[in-house]
């Protein structure tokens, strides 16, 4: 139990830790909203990582070959996914800095909480290679023997909660970021620079060789 316990950790906190396009975000949305809906959204992508492990301990290899075949539009789903997030984020931070006031009335309303928690579990779920990650740790992890329905358990639950517990830390240093930027300049460019970096992980997911 305590073995399926630590490699539950170790597979979220790897999964979670690379912060990519859709960490990024999650800091820039919590910024721009608030901590609760930071937290929302951050437990969104704890969920499809929670998800992901499940699946990949019922289904194992046979989920990941299934899943192959598909690869290569879910990738470019998940390219026309950030390059929208990066070009809605831009647009919005350019019409409310130069708007001011005015902007504050005609642009659309930010998410919510439980948009904010939808939105980016749809997002996480549309990366397979996540779900091959945990196929991989889980099957390598069945050469010392199968486990059990309880092993599978903790797996899963601890995996969830190292996930959980990272993109949380993200969305707090969102919120800190927030706080720090107030002026219209300063939420400008921060709006701005995680587009740019969503655009720049967008364009190498599509570049990527397979």
């Amino acid at each position: 139990m305590t073995a399926a316990l630590v490699a539950g950790l170790l597979a979220g906190y790897g999964i979670a830790v690379p912060v990519g396009a859709v960490g990024t975000y999650l800091v820039s949305l919590t910024a721009r909203t608030s901590l609760r809906t930071g937290v929302c959204a951050a437990l969104g992508v704890a969920t499809a990582d929670g998800l992901y492990a499940l699946a990949a301990t019922l289904g194992g290899a046979a989920l990941a070959d299934a899943l192959r075949p598909v690869l290569g539009p879910l990738r470019w789903i998940c390219v026309l996914v950030l390059l929208g997030l990066a070009g809605w984020g831009a647009v919005t931070a350019v019409r409310e800095h130069r708007g001011h006031r005015l902007a504050t009335r005609t642009a659309p309303a930010p998410p919510g909480p439980a948009r904010a928690y939808l939105a980016l579990l749809g997002v996480t779920l549309l990366n397979p290679t996540t779900v091959i990650y945990f196929a991989a740790l889980v099957l390598g992890s069945r050469s010392a023997g199968p486990a059990g329905a309880p092993e599978q358990g903790v797996f899963v639950l601890a995996a969830f909660a190292a996930s959980a517990s990272w993109q949380v830390l993200l969305a707090g240093s969102g919120a800190l970021l927030g706080r720090a930027l107030t002026g219209h300049r300063g939420r400008l460019v921060t709006a701005l620079v995680a587009s740019g970096v969503m655009t720049v992980l967008a364009v190498r997911t599509a570049v990527a060789p397979g």
